[in-house]
């Protein structure tokens, strides 16, 4: 973590032994992302897919430990857009996931993440929990939007479906293989160009 209060986060997170976790939101909706695939010479592969404004909001988080040694995985998948409640009720589960230990929170400039409700809450949170910004316009630096892409890349790519419970089905089967590959956990930091070490 080099950028100055990402590598104050970091200091911070070996002498308090704490998880520093890694948070985003995103959507998705019945129509899929397109990506690159193989057909018959001279065939172009069609998508069909209703044509709808129907869309769900993932919000994911990326725990690595103080020392590295492990990485978790959480989200949760709700209907409508999340918000700064929605965004606590989260944090909220976050907390007893991981047992109240010290949590060093890094994520964007979202309003949500700077409304006045959020900033009350956090400054009563402080036995547990520590917030540090990203840059503006930087969200490379986010290991979760590895996560997204990794996911949208393959469990989403093309995937033509009828409903949205389809799309979380996708959803949370690619959250299981990148779960269980710790090491795609580990990449997506690399890969942001950040290092706990």
């Amino acid at each position: 973590m080099e950028a100055p209060n990402l590598g104050q986060g970091k200091k911070n997170a070996r002498i308090w032994r704490a998880w520093i976790v890694f948070l985003d939101e995103s959507g998705i909706s019945e129509r899929p992302p397109v990506r690159r695939t193989w057909a018959p010479r001279g065939r172009t592969p069609i998508l069909q897919h209703p044509f709808n404004w129907k869309k769900l909001s993932i919000c994911s988080a990326i725990a690595y430990r103080w020392d590295a040694d492990r990485c978790r995985l959480y989200f949760r998948v709700i209907a409508g857009s999340y918000n700064d409640e929605k965004l606590i009720s989260f944090l909220e589960q976050l907390k007893r996931q991981l047992r109240g230990r010290k949590v060093i929170l890094i994520w964007d400039g979202l309003p949500s993440h700077r409304s006045r409700r959020m900033s009350d809450y956090v400054s009563q949170q402080p036995a547990w929990l520590s917030v540090v910004r990203l840059p503006a316009y930087a969200p490379e630096m986010n290991p979760v939007e590895g996560l997204w892409a990794n996911i949208l890349g393959q469990e989403l790519a093309n995937r033509s479906v009828n409903h949205l419970g389809d799309m979380v089905e996708g959803v949370r089967h690619g959250f299981r293989r990148v779960h269980s590959t710790g090491r795609l956990l580990h990449s997506f930091l690399t890969h942001a160009g950040l290092s706990l070490g």
